[in-house]
């Protein structure tokens, strides 16, 4: 939370200063009047996915253990809570890291003056990802430890 208010207060201190025609972003007041149709909302955050998983490897190391969490599910035949806790925690993993690519993503628009003294805010999102990782794999132990206990007879 203090991430996002922290670039917003910076964005738009740095995009005040500039002439309306130099500016990139949208004005709130503007914005209220767009009217876009629901597949185009669609469209955008489908993009928007994309973007945040096309060049992070990241990613790929999530899908990994989100397939390995899956076939694990199948073999051990989870029932329907269990399920329900391990997809909540996958999805859960990849909305954080998705948010954390959009805050890499604005924090790289910011000018270097401003950049140089808060790369606390990459921490801290990169702190995100770390925790929601962790109290997801703990989740999986707690669903899965049981199951391979019972499954080798100990």
């Amino acid at each position: 939370m203090i991430c996002y208010y922290l670039l917003r207060f910076y964005l738009w201190k740095y995009y005040s200063n500039l002439k309306t025609e130099d500016k990139l972003i949208v004005d709130v007041s503007e914005r209220k009047n767009l009217k876009r149709p629901w597949k185009d909302k669609f469209h955008c955050a489908f993009k928007g996915m994309k973007l945040g998983m096309r060049g992070h490897s990241s990613f790929f190391v999530h899908f990994f253990f989100a397939s390995m969490v899956v076939a694990f599910a199948v073999v051990l035949r989870c029932d329907l809570v269990e399920w329900v806790l391990l997809v909540g925690c996958i999805g859960f993993v990849l909305v954080v890291e998705l948010l954390n690519s959009s805050i890499e993503m604005l924090f790289a628009i910011l000018p270097e003056n401003i950049r140089e003294n808060h790369f606390e805010v990459l921490d801290i999102a990169a702190g995100a990802v770390l925790l929601a990782s962790v109290f997801s794999s703990v989740v999986g132990c707690l669903v899965f430890i049981p199951k391979i206990i019972v499954m080798i007879g100990l």
